[in-house]
């Protein structure tokens, strides 16, 4: 008896060894094929990376070898005669996207602070589902309403004083002058960081929930107040996030198309008045592909395909750099 037990406790024990090592040949082949799945996932992203920008650098090459760097200089763009410069798309586009940072980046912070430390439960709650909803509106809808809403307020209303007082200011008083028209780079400007508020407050709001309630909690005790709890504890802990969220907004305003149509006017005379209209990558492209007959004019189309590309991942780069700057500041 006792040998039959110890040979079935034998059997027993080499087929438990050999499942174990089937179960972890088995772990093994799942774990090579997840590691190879997300392995070919992110040289996938590469691929279509590279493959977009390749594809309309090649679509763009007949207007690079044509005209050269006298595409990125030139301020002529004359469809009847063939002649083409990006110099006005990239300024308006540079121009309007800086402008609704430098509009949206204070309101937003405001905002995401008023949520965060100022606002009272019940209005709380109202205040970001509202922010919330302004993201969710189409382009589109902000194009009509910057059109046919803003545009004729802006001439009415705000345009006049604008030249008055702002354009009579030495040095920067050039940039407020021009006619009452409503639409050009400061009204496309507004509509912008108007568009772009609602994912700028997004991240600063969540972020900002991110601090620990003790260190907040610990420098209201020392009798300090709510701006300087701001200054001195929310922002350094939140640098690199609130960094991150800023650049987002701007990549979010350099690539946008249907409201800056609408509103920025799409003239190809250069002007370093904001209150002038003017175009940008996006709309010249909308605006024109359809319309392109012509190989050099379609070839210029698709190269201001590949300069939009380009600023955008220079825009992006340039944030990427700026946040491991801070996180090795930080001690990340």
């Amino acid at each position: 008896m006792s040998t039959q037990s110890s040979q079935t406790m034998s059997i027993d024990s080499l087929q438990s060894a050999k499942e174990a090592e089937d179960r972890a040949l088995r772990d093994q082949r799942h774990d090579r094929w997840f590691r190879n799945s997300m392995f070919g996932a992110a040289v996938l992203v590469l691929l279509l990376l590279a493959g977009v920008a390749g594809s309309t650098l090649w679509g763009g090459s007949l207007a690079f070898t044509t005209f050269g760097l006298d595409f990125l200089t030139s301020t002529k763009w004359d469809a009847v005669n063939n002649q083409f410069g990006a110099l006005v798309p990239i300024y308006g586009t540079l121009v309007t996207s800086f402008l609704a940072l430098l509009i949206a980046v204070p309101v937003s912070f405001g905002i995401a602070i008023f949520l965060t430390e100022l606002a009272p439960t019940w209005l709380r709650m109202p205040v970001a589902a509202a922010v919330e909803l302004l993201a969710g509106i189409p382009s589109i809808i902000y194009g009509m309403w910057g059109l046919f809403i803003f545009g004729p307020f802006m001439a009415e209303h705000l345009a006049p004083g604008i030249n008055d007082y702002l354009g009579a200011l030495p040095l920067i008083g050039g940039l407020f002058q021009g006619p009452p028209l409503g639409i050009g780079m400061l009204s496309a400007g507004i509509v912008l960081a108007i568009m772009i508020i609602p994912f700028i407050t997004s991240v600063m709001n969540e972020v900002f929930h991110s601090v620990p309630t003790t260190l907040k909690e610990s420098a209201y005790a020392l009798g300090n107040t709510t701006w300087e709890v701001v200054w001195d504890i929310v922002l350094p802990y939140t640098r690199s996030a609130v960094v991150g969220g800023i650049f987002l907004g701007l990549g979010r305003a350099l690539g946008e198309t249907m409201a800056v149509t609408f509103v920025l006017g799409n003239s190809q005379q250069f002007s370093a008045s904001l209150m002038m209209p003017s175009s940008s990558i996006a709309s010249v492209i909308a605006n024109e592909f359809s319309e392109a007959y012509t190989d050099l004019h379609r070839s210029s189309l698709i190269a201001l395909g590949f300069l939009l590309f380009v600023v955008t991942f220079v825009v992006l780069a340039a944030a990427r750099l700026m946040l491991l700057r801070l996180s090795k500041k930080e001690g990340l």
